[in-house]
């Protein structure tokens, strides 16, 4: 009997991209059952993959502009623009992503979020009514102090000393707003993490040592980042160091949200509203999905442990493939298996060519039905 199968992965990063393996589990998927009717809908939770995803789903077309990456080296950037719904989306990952930078060559108190800003301009002056913003996948940790200053906000110490760099925020005393207001009348931010900006689950502690953060200076980076809620606490009237979200990608969610009037959601649920998901699990017989570690994180709001939530309150089976599986006795409550590459082959090999042993589990597990 033939089935219908919605094939539904996120990136498995730093391998495949979200599209590409979809591409490669139905390729897999087709060689051991050519009758099943297969649908590929790539996912993302608002990390790499976002732009491309989202512009997707709304007929969005690729953009250029002239910017500046973390490290304020010159960059030819791009962004997705819809003329008919004055649409445009925006990957930060593809501005100021860690992805971007050569390893180990920059520390993160020498990088900003300024070159978005010439990203949300260029979308504001196209004309756009709405626009989505995906911020996973950054290299930064200012705060969004640095797209701040890019789109004329001002920062000052007590002596009326102008400051330019995000760690010299714990000397901030006063903002000064640009003239030019909102601009988008529907600014949406789309995050990966549910972390507020400060303390033990705030940005610099859980995200820093991976860009580059050491313990030690994890009070100076906090110090920074409070004084800068504080001030705009005071000063805008907006307490927003609490709310879920403001720690994602290095405070970035937090400086959109005080500095440009963002609104912030989860990545995976506006995607899934856009892609129509539902829709699509309706439609299906059986559902795969993935990402490069299949884990408990999976289940904390990512993108391939939704689909399983959504797919068990369904009754619909959910087959979950990934770079690496572990905890697999959590994952079975969700998932009716879960298959890694590291099954086939060395976690080197999969690696070096994650396209064909993805290919190959899934063609194994398509057998396996």
């Amino acid at each position: 009997m033939s089935l219908r199968v919605l094939i539904a992965p996120d990136k498995f990063k730093g391998t495949l991209t979200a599209h590409a393996a979809a591409e490669a589990i139905a390729a897999g998927w087709r060689k051991a059952r050519p009758a099943d009717r297969l649908t590929l809908l790539p996912i993302s939770d608002g990390g790499d993959g976002f732009g491309q995803i989202l512009s997707t789903a709304l007929s969005a077309k690729p953009q250029r502009v002239q910017t500046v990456d973390a490290a304020h080296r010159p960059l030819e950037g791009f962004w997705w623009w819809d003329a008919k719904s004055q649409t445009a989306v925006i990957e930060s990952a593809n501005i100021i992503g860690l992805a971007m930078l050569p390893p180990k060559q920059f520390h993160p108190f020498q990088l900003d979020t300024l070159g978005l800003a010439a990203v949300l301009r260029a979308a504001a002056d196209k004309g756009a009514r709405r626009c989505f913003v995906g911020i996973g996948g950054s290299a930064t940790n200012d705060g969004g102090a640095g797209v701040a200053r890019g789109l004329g906000w001002k920062f000052f110490n007590r002596r009326d000393e102008e400051l330019f760099r995000w760690t010299h925020l714990q000397q901030l005393h006063r903002l000064v707003a640009p003239r030019r207001g909102k601009l988008f009348p529907q600014l949406v931010v789309a995050v990966d993490v549910q972390n507020k900006l400060l303390g033990a689950r705030g940005c610099s502690r859980v995200y820093g040592p991976q860009k580059g953060l050491r313990p030690e200076e994890f009070p100076s980076a906090e110090r920074a980042l409070r004084r800068l809620a504080n001030t705009v606490k005071a000063q805008l009237g907006r307490d927003l160091a609490g709310v879920p979200g403001t720690g994602a990608a290095g405070g970035l969610g937090f400086g959109l949200c005080a500095f440009a009037g963002a609104k912030l959601e989860p990545g995976f649920d506006l995607i899934a509203r856009h892609a129509r998901l539902d829709e699509h699990l309706r439609a299906a017989d059986l559902v795969i999905t993935g990402e490069g570690s299949l884990d408990r994180s999976s289940l904390m709001g990512k993108g391939p442990g939704e689909i399983a939530i959504r797919c068990r309150a369904r009754k619909l089976p959910c087959l979950g493939l990934g770079g690496v599986v572990q905890d697999e006795a959590v994952l079975r409550k969700w998932f009716q298996s879960a298959s890694g590459l590291t099954q086939l082959t060395s976690p080197e090999q999969a690696k070096a060519d994650a396209s064909k042993w993805l290919t190959k589990l899934a063609m194994q597990t398509a057998r396996a039905l």
